[in-house]
């Protein structure tokens, strides 16, 4: 995970390395995201959450898209 400043300073670092940009994540939804998908860890019945459990996490932090299904194994980059 990289964290940069703003979305131009991520377009320069993607197009200076010759790579495609993948969707961005906000800080408060990188918290969001932690929170839901650490919220058992200390539990007993603690487990990865199954690909419909990630669905549901990533959609309830505003990730949706083909980059945030888990049962997906190609990403094309938007234009």
């Amino acid at each position: 995970m990289l964290l940069f400043r703003s979305e131009g300073t991520v377009n320069a670092w993607c197009k200076a390395r010759g790579i495609p940009r993948r969707p961005l994540i906000s800080l408060a939804q990188l918290w969001q995201l932690a929170v839901h998908w650490y919220a058992n860890r200390l539990t007993v019945e603690s487990r990865r959450p199954v690909p419909e459990e990630m669905v549901s996490i990533f959609e309830s932090t505003g990730l949706t898209g083909p980059f945030w299904d888990p049962k997906s194994d190609q990403w094309t980059p938007a234009n």
